[in-house]
């Protein structure tokens, strides 16, 4: 049976999966769709919400970036700190909770990214608030989460059709899109460890950003690169259907009273 556990309880075993450079899904997939919607920037205050052992911080920071990155667990920012020791790229690292960054100030970043991170945190509208809040008002925001719309954890799949000796076909079925949940979710088939999660579809998402007082600039559905093509075994079918999206948004719009939650649309 496979074990419970809260993002902040398997640091250890996180970095040991993730490394400098990401694992396969990061390192060929993830990371190239959200680099690629930022593009090629230099010279940014960059923060990484969200940031985990601090890969994606060390690509950026590489490219010339100053980079502050942030995570809700404080062993997994222990790891980071302790990868920046033995190779310094200037990356501050902190513990806090991404709904309240009460440490940063306001219109402090050109960038302000979150990878993979949103679909894991209990209150994501209040981060996507914080992101808002803290970017430069000429800045913008990425977003890169599971595809709502076909990954939907504990009620999605795939659907195989063999002709013998090979796959004839791929198709995803989903079941309970429009919830709003939570469950737990096997990280991999081969995983012993069930992670924490969050479903909510892609409305909900929009709905957060305008709340923040941001504008839907851009929209994206990362492709397999040749690497997690040949090398993942259902590349062919992610060609198809995307598991990953890609949102930029930028300060646009007046932010709605603080005072007033955000309700989402279901």
């Amino acid at each position: 049976m496979a074990q419970r556990r809260e993002w902040r309880e398997v640091a250890y075993w996180f970095d040991e999966n993730q490394g400098d450079g990401g694992d396969l899904w990061h390192r060929t997939i993830i990371f190239p769709g959200i680099l690629s919607a930022i593009g090629e920037v230099t010279g940014l205050h960059v923060l990484d919400v969200g940031c985990g052992n601090g890969s994606l911080a060390r690509i950026l920071a590489r490219r010339g970036n100053r980079v502050t990155g942030l995570d809700s667990s404080a062993p997994i920012i222990e790891l980071a700190k302790a990868r920046e020791a033995s190779s310094p790229l200037g990356i501050e690292y902190h513990a806090c909770d991404a709904a309240r960054l009460q440490m940063v100030a306001d219109n402090a970043f050109d960038l302000v990214l979150s990878c993979m991170a949103l679909m894991d945190m209990p209150a994501a509208a209040d981060a996507i608030k914080e992101m808002a809040r803290v970017v430069k008002r000429t800045g913008r925001c990425v977003i890169l989460i599971s595809h709502p719309c076909f990954d939907v954890p504990g009620a999605s799949s795939w659907l195989i059709e063999r002709e013998p000796p090979h796959v004839r076909e791929w198709s995803r079925r989903v079941r309970r899109y429009r919830e709003v949940f939570d469950t737990w979710w096997r990280w991999s088939s081969d995983s012993p460890l069930e992670l924490h999660t969050y479903h909510r579809p892609l409305s909900w998402y929009f709905g957060a950003i305008r709340a923040a007082g941001l504008a839907v600039t851009m929209l994206d559905e990362p492709r397999p690169t040749p690497e997690f093509l040949e090398k993942e075994r259902e590349g062919v079918a992610i060609a198809e259907f995307p598991m990953h999206l890609v949102i930029e948004a930028r300060p646009g719009y007046p932010r709605l009273d603080p005072r007033v939650p955000f309700v989402p649309p279901y």
